[in-house]
Protein backbone atom coordinates (compact mmCIF):
# COMPACT_ATOMS: atom_id res chain seq x y z
CA UNK A 1 0.00 0.00 0.00
CA UNK A 2 1.53 3.27 -1.14
CA UNK A 3 0.22 5.25 1.83
CA UNK A 4 2.15 3.17 4.37
CA UNK A 5 5.33 2.48 2.38
CA UNK A 6 8.09 4.54 0.81
CA UNK A 7 5.55 6.98 -0.66
CA UNK A 8 4.30 7.92 2.78
CA UNK A 9 5.81 11.34 2.24
CA UNK A 10 4.68 14.71 0.95
CA UNK A 11 4.40 15.47 -2.76
CA UNK A 12 6.95 18.25 -2.55
CA UNK A 13 9.61 15.99 -1.04
CA UNK A 14 9.63 14.01 -4.28
CA UNK A 15 9.55 17.05 -6.54
CA UNK A 16 12.55 18.45 -4.63
CA UNK A 17 14.30 15.09 -4.89
CA UNK A 18 13.79 15.07 -8.67
CA UNK A 19 15.15 18.62 -8.90
CA UNK A 20 18.22 17.61 -6.88
CA UNK A 21 18.72 14.69 -9.25
CA UNK A 22 18.37 16.89 -12.32
CA UNK A 23 21.05 19.29 -11.01
CA UNK A 24 23.46 16.61 -9.84
CA UNK A 25 22.80 17.22 -6.14
CA UNK A 26 20.82 14.10 -5.19
CA UNK A 27 23.87 12.25 -3.88
CA UNK A 28 25.42 15.32 -2.22
CA UNK A 29 25.76 14.65 1.50
CA UNK A 30 23.51 16.85 3.61
CA UNK A 31 22.50 17.20 7.21
CA UNK A 32 19.04 17.99 8.55
CA UNK A 33 18.14 18.80 12.16
CA UNK A 34 14.87 17.84 13.82
CA UNK A 35 13.88 20.25 16.59
CA UNK A 36 10.75 21.89 17.95
CA UNK A 37 10.11 25.58 18.36
CA UNK A 38 7.95 25.90 21.49
CA UNK A 39 6.66 23.76 24.34
CA UNK A 40 2.98 22.80 24.19
CA UNK A 41 0.63 25.55 25.37
CA UNK A 42 -2.76 24.27 26.49
CA UNK A 43 -4.35 27.70 26.86
CA UNK A 44 -4.69 28.22 30.60
CA UNK A 45 -1.67 26.03 31.39
CA UNK A 46 1.64 25.36 29.70
CA UNK A 47 4.40 22.78 29.50
CA UNK A 48 7.88 23.76 30.63
CA UNK A 49 9.57 20.88 28.80
CA UNK A 50 8.81 18.06 26.35
CA UNK A 51 9.43 14.30 26.31
CA UNK A 52 10.91 12.61 23.24
CA UNK A 53 9.06 9.62 21.80
CA UNK A 54 8.42 7.88 18.50
CA UNK A 55 12.00 7.07 17.55
CA UNK A 56 11.66 3.28 17.91
CA UNK A 57 8.74 2.93 15.47
CA UNK A 58 10.38 5.39 13.08
CA UNK A 59 13.61 3.40 12.90
CA UNK A 60 11.65 0.17 12.45
CA UNK A 61 9.78 1.78 9.55
CA UNK A 62 13.02 3.00 7.96
CA UNK A 63 14.44 -0.50 8.17
CA UNK A 64 11.37 -2.17 6.65
CA UNK A 65 10.73 0.37 3.90
CA UNK A 66 12.12 0.80 0.40
CA UNK A 67 10.74 1.76 -3.00
CA UNK A 68 8.75 -0.97 -4.77
CA UNK A 69 7.94 -1.56 -8.45
CA UNK A 70 4.33 -0.61 -7.79
CA UNK A 71 5.50 2.65 -6.17
CA UNK A 72 7.52 3.48 -9.28
CA UNK A 73 4.61 2.61 -11.56
CA UNK A 74 2.32 4.85 -9.49
CA UNK A 75 4.77 7.76 -9.64
CA UNK A 76 5.08 7.34 -13.38
CA UNK A 77 1.34 8.03 -13.66
CA UNK A 78 1.37 11.29 -11.67
CA UNK A 79 0.50 14.08 -14.15
CA UNK A 80 2.21 17.44 -14.54
CA UNK A 81 0.23 20.59 -15.22
CA UNK A 82 0.44 20.12 -19.00
CA UNK A 83 -0.68 16.49 -18.83
CA UNK A 84 2.80 15.01 -19.21
CA UNK A 85 4.49 12.90 -16.55
CA UNK A 86 5.54 14.86 -13.47
CA UNK A 87 8.29 12.36 -12.62
CA UNK A 88 10.58 11.50 -15.51
CA UNK A 89 12.19 8.13 -16.31
CA UNK A 90 15.70 9.30 -15.38
CA UNK A 91 14.64 10.22 -11.86
CA UNK A 92 12.53 7.07 -11.44
CA UNK A 93 15.46 4.97 -12.63
CA UNK A 94 17.69 6.58 -10.02
CA UNK A 95 15.00 6.13 -7.36
CA UNK A 96 14.69 2.44 -8.22
CA UNK A 97 18.33 1.99 -7.17
CA UNK A 98 18.58 4.57 -4.38
CA UNK A 99 15.09 4.32 -2.87
CA UNK A 100 15.78 3.15 0.66
CA UNK A 101 16.95 4.77 3.88
CA UNK A 102 19.99 2.55 4.37
CA UNK A 103 22.36 5.31 3.23
CA UNK A 104 21.40 7.63 6.09
CA UNK A 105 23.05 8.05 9.48
CA UNK A 106 20.98 9.32 12.38
CA UNK A 107 21.90 10.62 15.82
CA UNK A 108 19.16 11.48 18.27
CA UNK A 109 18.27 12.17 21.87
CA UNK A 110 16.95 8.77 23.07
CA UNK A 111 13.26 8.31 23.72
CA UNK A 112 11.96 9.34 27.12
CA UNK A 113 14.44 12.16 27.64
CA UNK A 114 13.37 15.64 28.70
CA UNK A 115 14.09 18.07 25.87
CA UNK A 116 13.68 21.78 25.22
CA UNK A 117 12.86 24.08 22.29
CA UNK A 118 15.29 24.90 19.48
CA UNK A 119 17.77 22.17 20.30
CA UNK A 120 18.66 19.40 17.80
CA UNK A 121 16.73 16.34 19.02
CA UNK A 122 17.44 14.34 15.88
CA UNK A 123 20.17 14.73 13.24
CA UNK A 124 19.89 13.04 9.83
CA UNK A 125 22.92 12.83 7.57
CA UNK A 126 22.92 11.26 4.13
CA UNK A 127 22.31 11.75 0.41
CA UNK A 128 20.36 14.98 -0.01
CA UNK A 129 17.40 13.54 -1.93
CA UNK A 130 16.87 10.60 0.43
CA UNK A 131 17.25 12.73 3.56
CA UNK A 132 14.70 15.11 2.04
CA UNK A 133 12.16 12.32 1.42
CA UNK A 134 12.63 11.17 5.04
CA UNK A 135 11.28 14.46 6.40
CA UNK A 136 7.57 13.66 6.34
CA UNK A 137 7.63 10.21 7.99
CA UNK A 138 10.12 11.46 10.56
CA UNK A 139 7.95 14.40 11.54
CA UNK A 140 4.82 12.26 11.49
CA UNK A 141 6.26 9.70 13.91
CA UNK A 142 8.20 11.96 16.25
CA UNK A 143 5.82 14.90 16.53
CA UNK A 144 2.69 12.98 17.51
CA UNK A 145 4.45 10.62 19.90
CA UNK A 146 6.35 13.44 21.63
CA UNK A 147 3.11 15.41 21.96
CA UNK A 148 1.38 12.53 23.77
CA UNK A 149 4.40 11.59 25.88
CA UNK A 150 4.65 15.21 27.05
CA UNK A 151 0.97 15.42 27.95
CA UNK A 152 1.17 12.10 29.80
CA UNK A 153 4.24 13.20 31.73
CA UNK A 154 2.30 16.22 33.00
CA UNK A 155 -0.65 14.01 34.00
CA UNK A 156 1.72 11.67 35.84
CA UNK A 157 3.33 14.64 37.57
CA UNK A 158 -0.12 15.84 38.72
CA UNK A 159 -0.88 12.36 40.10
CA UNK A 160 2.12 12.58 42.49
CA UNK A 161 3.02 8.91 42.23
CA UNK A 162 -0.53 7.61 41.74
CA UNK A 163 -1.03 5.10 38.95
CA UNK A 164 -2.10 6.63 35.64
CA UNK A 165 -3.88 4.26 33.24
CA UNK A 166 -4.14 5.18 29.55
CA UNK A 167 -7.81 4.68 28.56
CA UNK A 168 -7.94 6.56 25.26
CA UNK A 169 -8.13 4.11 22.35
CA UNK A 170 -11.77 4.84 21.55
CA UNK A 171 -11.12 8.58 21.20
CA UNK A 172 -7.66 8.48 19.62
CA UNK A 173 -6.96 9.30 15.93
CA UNK A 174 -7.82 5.94 14.28
CA UNK A 175 -4.87 3.51 14.32
CA UNK A 176 -2.86 6.32 15.88
CA UNK A 177 -4.28 4.91 19.13
CA UNK A 178 -1.41 2.41 19.14
CA UNK A 179 1.18 5.16 18.75
CA UNK A 180 -0.58 7.12 21.49
CA UNK A 181 -0.50 4.13 23.83
CA UNK A 182 3.21 3.60 23.31
CA UNK A 183 3.92 7.31 23.82
CA UNK A 184 1.77 7.43 26.95
CA UNK A 185 3.69 4.52 28.46
CA UNK A 186 6.95 6.35 27.74
CA UNK A 187 5.42 9.44 29.31
CA UNK A 188 4.87 7.55 32.57
CA UNK A 189 1.49 5.82 32.33
CA UNK A 190 1.68 2.57 34.28
CA UNK A 191 -0.75 0.56 32.14
CA UNK A 192 -3.14 0.83 29.19
CA UNK A 193 -6.61 -0.40 28.31
CA UNK A 194 -5.30 -1.10 24.77
CA UNK A 195 -4.58 -4.79 25.27
CA UNK A 196 -3.15 -5.44 21.81
CA UNK A 197 -0.62 -2.64 22.16
CA UNK A 198 0.19 -3.75 25.70
CA UNK A 199 0.97 -7.27 24.50
CA UNK A 200 3.13 -5.96 21.64
CA UNK A 201 5.04 -3.69 24.02
CA UNK A 202 5.33 -6.17 26.90
CA UNK A 203 3.39 -3.69 29.03
CA UNK A 204 0.57 -4.10 31.53
CA UNK A 205 -3.02 -3.92 30.33
CA UNK A 206 -5.75 -2.88 32.73
CA UNK A 207 -9.50 -2.36 32.86
CA UNK A 208 -12.63 -3.13 34.82
CA UNK A 209 -16.03 -3.52 33.18
CA UNK A 210 -18.44 -1.10 31.57
CA UNK A 211 -21.91 0.11 32.41
CA UNK A 212 -23.17 -2.25 29.69
CA UNK A 213 -22.53 -5.32 31.83
CA UNK A 214 -24.71 -3.96 34.62
CA UNK A 215 -27.39 -2.83 32.18
CA UNK A 216 -27.53 -6.36 30.71
CA UNK A 217 -27.99 -7.90 34.14
CA UNK A 218 -30.63 -5.32 35.02
CA UNK A 219 -32.49 -6.24 31.84
CA UNK A 220 -32.32 -10.03 31.93
CA UNK A 221 -30.37 -11.43 34.90
CA UNK A 222 -31.27 -9.61 38.11
CA UNK A 223 -29.64 -6.26 38.74
CA UNK A 224 -26.51 -4.40 39.84
CA UNK A 225 -25.77 -6.72 42.75
CA UNK A 226 -26.04 -9.80 40.57
CA UNK A 227 -23.75 -8.18 37.99
CA UNK A 228 -21.16 -7.46 40.67
CA UNK A 229 -21.44 -11.00 42.01
CA UNK A 230 -20.95 -12.45 38.54
CA UNK A 231 -17.86 -10.32 37.93
CA UNK A 232 -16.40 -11.30 41.29
CA UNK A 233 -17.14 -14.96 40.57
CA UNK A 234 -15.23 -14.88 37.27
CA UNK A 235 -12.43 -12.52 38.44
CA UNK A 236 -12.09 -13.04 42.20
CA UNK A 237 -8.52 -11.71 42.38
CA UNK A 238 -8.97 -8.86 39.89
CA UNK A 239 -12.24 -7.44 41.14
CA UNK A 240 -12.69 -3.72 40.46
CA UNK A 241 -16.35 -2.73 40.34
CA UNK A 242 -17.83 0.26 38.51
CA UNK A 243 -20.24 1.72 41.04
CA UNK A 244 -22.01 4.66 39.36
CA UNK A 245 -24.54 3.01 37.02
CA UNK A 246 -27.52 3.60 39.36
CA UNK A 247 -26.55 5.64 42.42
CA UNK A 248 -22.95 5.62 43.58
CA UNK A 249 -23.44 6.08 47.32
CA UNK A 250 -26.89 4.54 47.78
CA UNK A 251 -26.50 1.52 45.54
CA UNK A 252 -23.11 1.05 43.90
CA UNK A 253 -20.75 1.25 46.87
CA UNK A 254 -23.03 -0.71 49.27
CA UNK A 255 -23.42 -3.47 46.69
CA UNK A 256 -19.66 -3.47 46.07
CA UNK A 257 -18.99 -3.80 49.80
CA UNK A 258 -21.39 -6.72 50.02
CA UNK A 259 -19.60 -8.49 47.17
CA UNK A 260 -16.21 -7.65 48.67
CA UNK A 261 -17.28 -9.24 51.97
CA UNK A 262 -18.24 -12.40 50.10
CA UNK A 263 -14.87 -12.40 48.34
CA UNK A 264 -13.05 -11.97 51.63
CA UNK A 265 -14.91 -14.91 53.16
CA UNK A 266 -13.75 -16.99 50.20
CA UNK A 267 -10.13 -15.96 50.81
CA UNK A 268 -9.76 -13.35 48.06
CA UNK A 269 -8.68 -9.74 48.35
CA UNK A 270 -10.88 -7.32 46.37
CA UNK A 271 -8.99 -4.67 44.40
CA UNK A 272 -11.37 -1.71 44.56
CA UNK A 273 -14.03 0.38 42.85
CA UNK A 274 -14.21 2.76 39.89
CA UNK A 275 -15.94 6.14 39.81
CA UNK A 276 -16.79 7.42 36.33
CA UNK A 277 -19.17 10.35 36.84
CA UNK A 278 -20.20 13.08 39.22
CA UNK A 279 -18.03 15.03 41.65
CA UNK A 280 -15.14 12.59 41.68
CA UNK A 281 -13.32 14.15 44.63
CA UNK A 282 -16.43 14.18 46.84
CA UNK A 283 -17.45 10.68 45.79
CA UNK A 284 -13.92 9.39 46.39
CA UNK A 285 -14.00 10.72 49.96
CA UNK A 286 -17.50 9.40 50.68
CA UNK A 287 -16.72 6.02 49.11
CA UNK A 288 -13.48 5.77 51.07
CA UNK A 289 -15.37 6.43 54.32
CA UNK A 290 -17.78 3.58 53.52
CA UNK A 291 -15.04 1.18 52.42
CA UNK A 292 -12.89 2.00 55.45
CA UNK A 293 -15.80 1.40 57.82
CA UNK A 294 -16.31 -2.03 56.26
CA UNK A 295 -12.65 -2.91 56.70
CA UNK A 296 -11.54 -2.33 53.12
CA UNK A 297 -9.14 0.52 53.82
CA UNK A 298 -6.67 -0.82 51.25
CA UNK A 299 -9.17 -0.87 48.38
CA UNK A 300 -8.12 1.20 45.40
CA UNK A 301 -10.39 3.90 43.99
CA UNK A 302 -10.11 4.33 40.26
CA UNK A 303 -11.20 7.73 38.94
CA UNK A 304 -12.11 8.30 35.31
CA UNK A 305 -14.17 10.70 33.16
CA UNK A 306 -12.47 13.54 31.28
CA UNK A 307 -9.38 13.73 33.47
CA UNK A 308 -6.26 15.71 32.63
CA UNK A 309 -3.43 17.23 34.64
CA UNK A 310 -5.47 20.17 35.96
CA UNK A 311 -8.54 18.13 36.92
CA UNK A 312 -6.33 15.65 38.78
CA UNK A 313 -4.60 18.54 40.54
CA UNK A 314 -7.99 19.99 41.53
CA UNK A 315 -9.35 16.61 42.66
CA UNK A 316 -6.39 16.02 44.93
CA UNK A 317 -6.66 19.50 46.46
CA UNK A 318 -10.40 19.06 47.06
CA UNK A 319 -9.83 15.70 48.75
CA UNK A 320 -7.33 17.27 51.14
CA UNK A 321 -9.92 19.92 52.08
CA UNK A 322 -12.95 17.65 52.23
CA UNK A 323 -11.68 14.38 53.70
CA UNK A 324 -11.59 15.51 57.38
CA UNK A 325 -15.36 16.27 57.32
CA UNK A 326 -16.06 12.57 56.78
CA UNK A 327 -13.38 11.22 59.09
CA UNK A 328 -11.14 10.15 56.20
CA UNK A 329 -7.36 10.50 56.36
CA UNK A 330 -6.46 12.31 53.13
CA UNK A 331 -2.81 11.26 53.42
CA UNK A 332 -3.94 7.63 53.43
CA UNK A 333 -6.54 8.07 50.70
CA UNK A 334 -4.47 9.87 48.07
CA UNK A 335 -2.03 6.97 47.51
CA UNK A 336 -5.01 4.65 46.92
CA UNK A 337 -6.22 6.66 43.93
CA UNK A 338 -5.75 5.43 40.37
CA UNK A 339 -6.42 7.72 37.42
CA UNK A 340 -7.92 6.39 34.20
CA UNK A 341 -7.16 9.08 31.65
CA UNK A 342 -8.62 8.87 28.17
CA UNK A 343 -9.46 11.36 25.45
CA UNK A 344 -7.78 14.41 26.92
CA UNK A 345 -4.44 12.62 27.07
CA UNK A 346 -4.37 10.80 23.72
CA UNK A 347 -5.53 13.93 21.89
CA UNK A 348 -3.33 16.30 23.93
CA UNK A 349 -6.37 18.38 24.75
CA UNK A 350 -5.62 22.09 24.54
CA UNK A 351 -2.69 21.78 22.13
CA UNK A 352 -3.21 19.15 19.47
CA UNK A 353 0.06 19.39 17.53
CA UNK A 354 3.75 19.40 18.34
CA UNK A 355 5.72 22.20 16.68
CA UNK A 356 8.53 19.97 15.44
CA UNK A 357 10.36 20.90 12.23
CA UNK A 358 13.10 19.44 10.03
CA UNK A 359 15.57 21.86 8.50
CA UNK A 360 18.70 21.62 6.35
CA UNK A 361 21.66 22.88 8.37
CA UNK A 362 24.70 21.84 6.31
CA UNK A 363 25.58 20.53 2.84
CA UNK A 364 28.88 19.15 1.57
CA UNK A 365 30.39 21.10 -1.34
CA UNK A 366 32.31 19.74 -4.34
CA UNK A 367 35.36 19.11 -2.15
CA UNK A 368 33.31 17.30 0.54
CA UNK A 369 33.72 20.26 2.87
CA UNK A 370 30.70 21.01 5.00
CA UNK A 371 28.99 24.33 4.27
CA UNK A 372 26.52 25.59 6.88
CA UNK A 373 22.96 26.46 5.83
CA UNK A 374 20.49 28.82 7.45
CA UNK A 375 16.90 29.96 7.05
CA UNK A 376 16.10 33.56 7.90
CA UNK A 377 12.71 34.74 9.09
CA UNK A 378 11.01 37.88 10.33
CA UNK A 379 10.13 35.79 13.36
CA UNK A 380 13.24 35.14 15.52
CA UNK A 381 11.80 31.82 16.75
CA UNK A 382 11.91 30.50 13.17
CA UNK A 383 15.55 31.44 12.58
CA UNK A 384 17.46 28.17 12.90
CA UNK A 385 20.95 27.51 14.19
CA UNK A 386 23.23 26.67 11.24
CA UNK A 387 25.92 24.07 10.79
CA UNK A 388 26.77 20.64 12.15
CA UNK A 389 26.18 20.73 15.88
CA UNK A 390 26.30 18.91 19.20
CA UNK A 391 23.88 19.15 22.12
CA UNK A 392 24.93 19.17 25.77
CA UNK A 393 23.17 19.24 29.11
CA UNK A 394 24.90 21.10 31.91
CA UNK A 395 24.09 20.11 35.49
CA UNK A 396 24.78 22.24 38.53
CA UNK A 397 26.52 21.05 41.70
CA UNK A 398 23.15 19.78 43.07
CA UNK A 399 22.79 17.49 40.06
CA UNK A 400 19.92 19.50 38.59
CA UNK A 401 19.88 20.41 34.90
CA UNK A 402 20.67 24.10 34.55
CA UNK A 403 21.07 24.59 30.78
CA UNK A 404 21.00 22.80 27.44
CA UNK A 405 23.81 24.09 25.25
CA UNK A 406 24.02 23.86 21.47
CA UNK A 407 27.58 23.92 20.13
CA UNK A 408 29.31 23.28 16.85
CA UNK A 409 30.14 19.63 16.32
CA UNK A 410 33.85 19.92 17.15
CA UNK A 411 33.40 21.78 20.46
CA UNK A 412 33.74 20.03 23.83
CA UNK A 413 32.49 22.50 26.51
CA UNK A 414 35.59 21.95 28.63
CA UNK A 415 36.51 25.61 29.16
CA UNK A 416 35.66 27.34 32.45
CA UNK A 417 34.08 29.69 33.11
CA UNK A 418 31.44 28.50 30.66
CA UNK A 419 30.05 31.38 28.59
CA UNK A 420 26.52 30.75 27.31
CA UNK A 421 24.80 33.08 24.86
CA UNK A 422 21.10 33.66 24.34
CA UNK A 423 20.02 32.02 21.04
CA UNK A 424 17.93 34.98 19.82
CA UNK A 425 19.08 38.07 21.70
CA UNK A 426 22.62 39.26 20.83
CA UNK A 427 24.61 40.43 23.84
CA UNK A 428 22.57 38.49 26.39
CA UNK A 429 24.84 35.96 28.05
CA UNK A 430 25.13 33.76 31.12
CA UNK A 431 28.47 32.86 32.69
CA UNK A 432 28.85 29.70 34.76
CA UNK A 433 31.90 29.64 37.00
CA UNK A 434 33.82 26.48 37.90
CA UNK A 435 31.88 26.00 41.13
CA UNK A 436 28.53 26.33 39.30
CA UNK A 437 29.08 23.45 36.90
CA UNK A 438 28.69 19.80 37.81
CA UNK A 439 28.41 17.14 35.10
CA UNK A 440 28.17 17.91 31.39
CA UNK A 441 26.34 15.31 29.30
CA UNK A 442 26.35 14.82 25.54
CA UNK A 443 22.71 14.19 24.59
CA UNK A 444 22.82 13.10 20.93
CA UNK A 445 23.64 9.43 20.40
CA UNK A 446 24.06 7.38 17.20
CA UNK A 447 20.78 5.48 16.64
CA UNK A 448 20.84 4.48 12.93
CA UNK A 449 23.66 3.36 10.66
CA UNK A 450 24.15 0.96 7.77
CA UNK A 451 20.45 0.46 7.31
CA UNK A 452 19.52 -0.57 10.82
CA UNK A 453 19.02 0.67 14.35
CA UNK A 454 22.11 0.65 16.52
CA UNK A 455 19.97 -0.87 19.28
CA UNK A 456 21.46 1.45 21.89
CA UNK A 457 18.30 3.13 23.15
CA UNK A 458 16.33 0.03 24.21
CA UNK A 459 12.57 -0.23 24.43
CA UNK A 460 9.66 1.37 26.22
CA UNK A 461 10.72 0.39 29.73
CA UNK A 462 14.16 1.94 29.28
CA UNK A 463 12.53 5.10 27.92
CA UNK A 464 10.22 5.25 30.96
CA UNK A 465 13.23 5.06 33.27
CA UNK A 466 15.00 7.82 31.35
CA UNK A 467 11.96 10.07 31.68
CA UNK A 468 11.80 9.61 35.44
CA UNK A 469 15.52 10.25 35.87
CA UNK A 470 15.31 13.44 33.81
CA UNK A 471 12.19 14.66 35.62
CA UNK A 472 13.92 14.11 38.96
CA UNK A 473 16.83 16.28 37.73
CA UNK A 474 14.59 19.08 36.48
CA UNK A 475 14.00 22.20 38.55
CA UNK A 476 10.52 22.17 40.18
CA UNK A 477 9.73 25.53 38.63
CA UNK A 478 10.18 24.10 35.13
CA UNK A 479 7.93 21.14 36.05
CA UNK A 480 5.14 23.43 37.27
CA UNK A 481 1.78 22.82 35.57
CA UNK A 482 0.86 26.50 35.19
CA UNK A 483 3.26 29.26 34.10
CA UNK A 484 6.42 27.18 34.41
CA UNK A 485 9.85 28.75 34.58
CA UNK A 486 11.63 28.97 31.24
CA UNK A 487 14.52 26.55 31.04
CA UNK A 488 17.81 27.92 29.73
CA UNK A 489 18.74 26.95 26.17
CA UNK A 490 21.99 28.57 25.09
CA UNK A 491 24.55 28.72 22.30
CA UNK A 492 28.31 28.61 22.58
CA UNK A 493 30.24 31.68 21.55
CA UNK A 494 31.52 29.99 18.40
CA UNK A 495 28.08 28.90 17.20
CA UNK A 496 26.58 32.27 18.04
CA UNK A 497 29.30 34.00 16.02
CA UNK A 498 28.67 31.72 13.03
CA UNK A 499 24.95 32.41 13.21
CA UNK A 500 25.47 36.19 13.29
CA UNK A 501 27.93 36.01 10.40
CA UNK A 502 25.56 34.00 8.24
CA UNK A 503 22.63 36.27 9.03
CA UNK A 504 24.71 39.26 7.94
CA UNK A 505 25.85 37.54 4.74
CA UNK A 506 22.37 36.44 3.73
CA UNK A 507 20.73 39.71 4.73
CA UNK A 508 23.27 41.81 2.74
CA UNK A 509 24.15 39.82 -0.39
Amino acid sequence: MHHTGFLFTDHYQLTMAQLYHAYGLAERTAQFDYFYRANPDYGNHQAGYAITAGLGPLLAWFEATSITPSDLEALARVPAGDGSRLFGPEFLGWLADAGSFSSMRISAVPEGRVVHPNTPIGVVEGPLAIAQIAETPLLNQLNFASLIATKTSRVVEAAHGGDVLEFGARRAPAWGANAATRAALIGGASATSNIGAALDLNARSAGTHGHAMIQVFMAVAGGELEAFQAFADVYPDDCVLLVDTIDTLQSGVPHAIRVFEELRRRGHQPVGIRLDSGDLAHLAVRSAAMLDAAGFDAARIVLSSQLDELTIWQIRNQIVDEAPRYGVDADALLPRLVYGVGSRMVTSDGDSSFDGVYKAVAVADDTDTWQPAIKLSNSPIKMQNPGRKALWRVYDRRGLATADVVSLAHETLEDRPLVLLHPDQPGVERILAVDQVGDVERLLQPVWAEGRSTGTQGGVEEARRRRQLDIDRLDPGVRRLVNPHRYHVSLTQELSALKRKMIEQVSDP
